[in-house]
C-alpha cells in the first residue's frame, strides 16, 4: 500500500483504516488497468461523500444565511458544491497529485481535469465519514469547502459578474477568445481567454467551454481587483 502520509498531513486527518483513503484516492482507469477487484475504485465513496458534503453544507447554510428562503439557500448550496467550485477547492490540498490514474488518463491531463478531482474529493468525504464520523469529515468540509464561500460564490457565477464589472467599469466590451480544443470526444479540453480589447484578463480551461469561460471569468474579477482596485464582491 502506497504512502498516503503526505496527504494526511495535509488535510490534518490521520486515518484508522489507510485502506478507506486508498481507495478514495483510486479513479476507475486506474482499477481497471489493474484488474482491481470490482467496486475498488472511488465511486460509491462519492456517493457517500456527496450525501455528507450535502447535509453538512445544508446545516451550515441554515444556521449562518437565516435571511434567505428555500429557493436562494438551495441556489447558494448548488453554487458551492458543485464540480467546478469543488475542483477548485482541490487545488488548496493539491488532491490532484495523489489520485490514481491510468498511465493513459494521466498523459492526457486526468490530474486536473475537474470532474475527477471533484470526485475524488467527495470520495476523501466518505471515506473521512466511515472511518471516523460525521465530526471529521464535517470539519474538513467547513475548512476547505464552506471558508470563503462568498468568492466561491462568485467563482461560480463569475461570467455574470464580470460582465457587469466590465459594463460598469470600461467602454470595450468583454469577450472570450477560444485558444484550444484538445483531446478525444470523451474527454475534451477547452483553453479559453477573457479579454476586454486586446487586454488578456484572464486564461481558463475546462471540460466544456462554458467552464473554461467561467473559470477565464473568475481569474479575470481577481486581475481587476488586484491591479485595477476594482470591487468584484
Amino acid at each position: 500500500m502506497e504512502d498516503y502520509s503526505k496527504f494526511q498531513q495535509i488535510i490534518g486527518y490521520e486515518f484508522r483504516d489507510i485502506s478507506l483513503l486508498e481507495q478514495a484516492l483510486t479513479h476507475s482507469s486506474y482499477a481497471n488497468e489493474q484488474h482491481l477487484k470490482k467496486l475498488s475504485d472511488n465511486e460509491r465513496l462519492e456517493f457517500l461523500g456527496d450525501a455528507v458534503l450535502e447535509i453538512v453544507s445544508s446545516e451550515f447554510l441554515y444556521l449562518n444565511y437565516k435571511e434567505l428562503d428555500e429557493g436562494k439557500l438551495s441556489r447558494l448550496r448548488a453554487s458551492i458544491v458543485c464540480e467546478p467550485t469543488l475542483a477548485f477547492c482541490c487545488k488548496e490540498i493539491s488532491l490532484g497529485d495523489f489520485v490514481k490514474l491510468s498511465k493513459g488518463e494521466d498523459m492526457t491531463g486526468g490530474r486536473n481535469r475537474k470532474s475527477i478531482l471533484s470526485d475524488a474529493f467527495e470520495a476523501v468525504i466518505g471515506a473521512m465519514y466511515l472511518d471516523g464520523g460525521i465530526e471529521p469529515a464535517a470539519k474538513f468540509i467547513h475548512t476547505y469547502v464552506l471558508n470563503d464561500i462568498e468568492h466561491k460564490q462568485l467563482f461560480y457565477d463569475s461570467k455574470t459578474r464580470l460582465q457587469e464589472v466590465v459594463q460598469g467599469n470600461f467602454r470595450e466590451a468583454l469577450h472570450y477568445v477560444l485558444v484550444s480544443e484538445e483531446g478525444p470526444d470523451h474527454a475534451k479540453e477547452f483553453s479559453v481567454e477573457a479579454r476586454i480589447g486586446d487586454r488578456l484578463l484572464g486564461h481558463g480551461v475546462g471540460s466544456t467551454k462554458k467552464a473554461a469561460e467561467q473559470e477565464a471569468a473568475y481569474e479575470a474579477l481577481m486581475k481587476l481587483h488586484k491591479e485595477d482596485s476594482i470591487k468584484i464582491i
